[in-house]
């Protein structure tokens, strides 16, 4: 990630970017420091209010093709702001070798899973297969075959985490690094005790197809309620849908160190409703995520690599999460097998 200060980065690049996408005279500009991957900015302008991004976590041309499927997203119905064109009909201007897109801005709050109500995970489950089902329709190419699984082993991850355990000082005094270090500890150990629950098999049950790849409520906004807008196009794929299905319940109901299970059952009841995903397809599912986090280390590596504390503060909060879950592993299989009916009937529409 560039090292320039985020207002040096846009202000250089802002005068290209409101001639190519016709923003106007701009006004003022706040960098949103909440973003995890990309840097972004609100930009008010004489012509209204946008989102621009720098692009550093994903190629440009696949950010181009992402974005071109927005407004057929968005003719279905689904709360997907579509991405400004330029002249020339391109979604990402570059600058001085640094790609940037614009969105029109979207008032809304980001809400965690845990303060969702019943009816409001469960619309969430719905939504998320509506945007599967509209994805299959707009994103190309068509899948050419089924994701193959990628696992890792207990003995390589273990050496990972002997690895980060030695970029810390041998005798830690800050809080963080003591308890980083402690739970490298603890991985190992889980690791050693559940090797052998390593997930087998070359293919993924249940069906797949193009996915967001990060459906959560980072990436979703909401005013009175209601989600208003999807954001974050950068990392669509093709994957089994009961992967993602998972990915999410994870990061939006597994706060707090460990899982909201009702939320998590109203939420998968709410996809299964549009999309049947069958028991095995999603117990194959959850095991493979949880052993993916068991075996990895993401949150530390870009701890390191981008020397923003947030990644570590995640970890802690994520390492907390996997030794909840592997202790209580037979009622989480159970919530995402439970059928949970909404206890009013919402208002979301079947893409």
């Amino acid at each position: 990630m560039t090292e320039t200060p985020p207002e040096a980065c846009l202000d250089a690049a802002l005068p290209d970017l409101a001639g190519a996408f016709g923003l106007g005279e701009v006004r003022r500009r706040r960098f949103l420091a909440d973003g995890l991957m990309n840097r972004n900015w609100l930009v008010e302008t004489s012509t209204g209010s946008y989102a621009v991004k720098q692009i550093t976590d994903v190629p440009l041309a696949k950010v181009r093709r992402n974005l071109a499927m927005l407004p057929g997203l968005a003719h279905d119905g689904l709360p997907v702001p579509a991405a400004l064109q330029t002249a020339d009909a391109e979604c990402v201007v570059e600058v001085a070798g640094q790609g940037f897109c614009a969105l029109p801005w979207v008032e809304g709050t980001h809400v965690q899973g845990t303060d969702l109500d019943h009816d409001q995970a469960h619309q969430l489950g719905e939504l998320l297969a509506g945007l599967h089902r509209s994805l299959s329709r707009h994103a190309s190419p068509s899948p050419s075959g089924a994701p193959v699984p990628r696992t890792t082993d207990a003995g390589t991850a273990s050496r990972a985490a002997d690895e980060h355990s030695a970029r810390f000082p041998a005798q830690p005094t800050e809080v963080f690094d003591k308890e980083t270090v402690e739970a490298l500890h603890q991985r190992k150990d889980l690791l050693a005790s559940h090797a052998g629950r390593q997930p087998q098999g070359s293919r993924l049950a249940g069906p797949h197809g193009w996915t967001h790849g990060d459906f959560q409520y980072r990436n979703l906004l909401r005013r009175d309620g209601a989600i208003v807008a999807i954001l974050d196009w950068d990392r669509v794929a093709v994957r089994s849908y009961a992967e993602e299905v998972a990915r999410t319940a994870q990061v939006q109901f597994g706060g707090g160190g460990r899982f909201s299970l009702d939320r998590v059952a109203a939420f998968v009841s709410g996809y299964r409703s549009l999309i049947p995903l069958s028991e095995g397809d999603l117990a194959d599912a959850v095991h493979r995520l949880w052993w993916k986090r068991a075996t990895d280390f993401w949150q530390l590596e870009f701890y390191f690599e981008r020397r923003d504390p947030a990644f570590g503060d995640l970890f802690l909060a994520d390492e907390a999460l996997l030794h909840w879950w592997t202790d209580h592993f037979d009622e989480v299989r159970t919530a995402f097998a439970t059928h949970h009916g909404p206890r009013r009937l919402g208002a979301v529409r079947s893409v």
